[in-house]
């Protein structure tokens, strides 16, 4: 069995933010990953201005410099567009340059990474120990665990799932002919459609990354896939079928995820484990057209590292996080849920073409705010008079890996 001060379950931007800070912060963390190498996940790949200076805070800036520049939004219902200008200059980078950014700065400040081995199951066991069952039969222990899964769940640890949870995501990447990617150039285009909602934009390598969310009914009655529902949406947004002329395909198959629990914040209760810190979409799932999760994931990572290496307690942590993301978390459900309508849809693309400050103070409302994340960012240490958080011990190398990867 091997052992840590701190184990980390997932290696998404959450996992890998809080494994980086912590082992800054001199713990001995172990970080386990169940995939092997650089692989895409279902997600929009809008790095804001927000999450880009919670990267520069962990070293990575920028963690990939051909990124395109984003700083211009186009919204599009049906025939009807608006252009405005978005409140800070963000960049298009895909989840597998990203992640493999985060994890290997990881493994220089020293973090253990196991690859490739997904965790069967985590338990409190003697000693007040975390015990992660790794699935090739071995274990991994710590007296505390952080939770960073992302919008899967771990068995023995199910958030609940709201109601109405009926959405699907889709994602692919696209490879598209020169004049599609001059509309795109600079800016992301979200298009809202009864039943759903996607966006467009580009990233690394000049591709564009298209990204879904639609209703069940609505996947169901376009034929089950990606491709039914994005034809019958383009032939109603004449936006969204120009930019999407002449593109290709990249992936095979596009990406795809059910049952997303959006709107969900995890709140302290009195049955809360000990130990265990939730981060990222374990910890709370913002809405993908108005809500920024890889910002929230950072700062969710940040703020569990800086609770840990304080000696807090993972109560504590829970409810800080839900008092600085839940408010805006809700807000954003209640914009996705308004833009399923046909008349929210309308106002919003009126409220952008009339007043685009609108679009700045809507952003604002359902993101970090910033007194929170710049405090994460810089919130290193412990605080004076805590207890240590480590016995200095390291059981193994720094930044040694284990994959089960050929």
């Amino acid at each position: 069995m091997s052992g840590a001060d701190v184990l980390v379950i997932g290696g998404g931007p959450a996992g890998a933010a809080a494994a980086l800070r912590l082992a800054q912060g001199g713990l001995d963390v172990m970080l386990v990953e169940r995939e092997a190498g650089p692989h895409d996940k279902v997600c929009g790949e809008f790095v804001s201005g927000e999450a880009c200076a919670m990267l520069d805070g962990l070293g990575l800036a920028p963690p990939a410099p051909e990124a395109p520049t984003i700083d211009r939004l186009t919204l599009a219902v049906g025939p009807r567009t608006a252009e405005a200008p978005l409140p800070f200059r963000a960049c298009g980078l895909s989840r597998r340059v990203l992640d493999e950014a985060l994890l290997a700065a990881a493994a220089r400040a020293g973090v253990r990474l196991v690859r490739g081995l997904a965790v069967r199951g985590l338990d409190r066991g003697p000693g007040d120990l975390w015990r992660a069952r790794l699935a090739d039969g071995t274990t991994c222990a710590a007296p505390r665990a952080v939770l960073a899964v992302g919008k899967r769940d771990l068995r023995g640890h199910a958030r609940p799932r709201p109601a109405d949870a009926d959405l699907v995501g889709f994602k692919t990447h696209l490879a598209l002919p020169p004049a599609g990617a001059a509309r795109l150039s600079g800016r992301i285009a979200l298009v809202a459609f009864a039943g759903g909602y996607a966006g467009l934009q580009l990233v690394e390598g000049g591709r564009a990354n298209l990204c879904l969310v639609a209703d069940t009914r609505l996947v169901r009655a376009a034929g089950g896939g990606l491709e039914g529902v994005v034809a019958r949406v383009a032939g109603e947004t004449p936006v969204l079928a120009d930019a999407l002329a002449g593109a290709r395909a990249l992936h095979e198959r596009p990406l795809a995820i059910a049952k997303i629990p959006y709107g969900f914040v995890h709140r302290p209760a009195a049955d809360d484990p000990p130990g265990l810190y939730r981060v990222g979409d374990q910890a709370g799932v913002v809405p993908s057209l108005c809500g920024d999760g890889l910002a929230i994931a950072l700062h969710a990572g940040l703020r569990a590292a800086g609770a840990i290496l304080a000696g807090e307690d993972a109560r504590a942590h829970h409810a800080r996080l839900a008092a600085e993301i839940g408010p805006q978390i809700g807000r954003a459900r209640l914009l996705e849920r308004l833009g399923r309508g046909a008349l929210g849809r309308r106002l919003a693309v009126v409220a952008a073409t009339l007043a685009p400050a609108l679009v700045a103070r809507a952003a604002a409302a359902t993101r970090v705010p910033e007194r929170a994340w710049r405090s994460a960012i810089t919130s290193r240490s412990p605080s004076p008079g805590s207890p240590p958080a480590s016995s200095g011990r390291r059981t193994a190398p720094a930044g040694r890996t284990r994959s089960s990867a050929p």
